[in-house]
């Protein structure tokens, strides 16, 4: 309990620096939302209404006041444009990308862990060699430019997959493989460089000796102790999906947080762009916090440290 407890608390001045950065960023960016929403040719006094409906009139650091006390409350606020509450259009968006996120991890995870174990027991052979090649196109790669890819391919010339936003399994394939592929690579090279360095210890090579099949060496010895970076490199890579899932919602028009926090940004929507942040910063800030657990869990030495 003490364990949870102190990262718990590590989590409150990172949400609040989260908030006021993102809080003043926006405001200093140039453009104002009344422009964007009743357009240059306004007559001021229309202008000036808009901007005291919107609070927008007031200082700014009244402004950041009133945001900080409504976002301790739950409250972020009323989108500029659609003049509903923030959490009803994010609650709206999130279950497409939670979707996605779920779906790009189950293609890393189906590519890395084979691709991975096997370099590994076949270390400094043709396997290993082609898992390293693997995994330097897959971080190499732009998702801005392999989404299009596999759409000309796989849509269009083949036409076996849909593309245009979000339905069935089918259309979640081709976002999916596009978000996941960087991570795939990156926890190949990882799973292969942890399960190396285990399975080069003395306790491994003690289970061998007794005669157990290579199959439990492997899964029952070598693996548990190879997770620890595995579930690290999968805790940080989780805000490395959020924002690139910004870009492959935009390529296949797909309904998430990620285009929806596009669009606020381009309306200067402020309310709505702060609170799209809050809630990728505060999930960010979640899976990381499981990630300490899962340590604790496979490793009591941490959790007792």
């Amino acid at each position: 309990m003490e364990f949870l407890l102190r990262r718990l608390l590590w989590t409150l001045p990172v949400l609040l620096g989260v908030l006021t950065l993102v809080f003043f960023l926006l405001h200093l960016v140039p453009g104002d939302p009344v422009d964007v929403m009743l357009g240059e040719s306004a007559l001021p006094a229309d202008r000036e209404q808009m901007r005291a409906q919107l609070g927008l009139d007031r200082p700014i650091a009244v402004q950041y006041g009133v945001y900080l006390r409504n976002a301790l409350s739950g409250d972020l606020g009323t989108s500029f444009t659609s003049r509903r509450a923030v959490m009803a259009e994010i609650a709206e968006r999130l279950p497409a990308t939670l979707e996605l996120m779920l779906g790009a991890m189950a293609v890393a995870f189906a590519i890395a862990l084979p691709l991975g174990v096997l370099a590994a027991l076949y270390h400094g052979r043709w396997i290993d060699y082609l898992a390293s090649g693997f995994a330097l196109l897959g971080v190499a790669i732009p998702n801005f430019w392999l989404g299009p890819l596999l759409i000309l391919l796989f849509a269009i010339q083949l036409d076996w997959l849909p593309v245009n936003e979000r339905g069935g399994p089918e259309h979640l394939v081709l976002p999916a493989i596009t978000l996941g592929t960087a991570l795939a690579a990156l926890l190949s090279r990882m799973i292969h460089t942890s399960l190396v360095e285990v399975l080069g210890e003395d306790y491994i090579r003690t289970a061998r000796a007794k005669g157990l099949p290579e199959r439990i060496v492997v899964a029952s010895h070598a693996m548990r102790n190879a997770a620890i970076p595995v579930i690290t490199v999968t805790g940080l890579q989780i805000g490395a999906l959020l924002s690139g899932a910004i870009i492959t919602e935009s390529i296949f028009d797909w309904p998430g947080l990620g285009s929806l926090l596009l669009e606020a940004i381009y309306g200067r929507n402020y309310a709505l762009v702060q609170g799209c942040v809050l809630v990728i910063a505060v999930s960010y800030i979640a899976v990381n916090l499981l990630a300490d657990l899962l340590y604790g869990w496979v490793d009591p030495r941490i959790r007792q440290a």
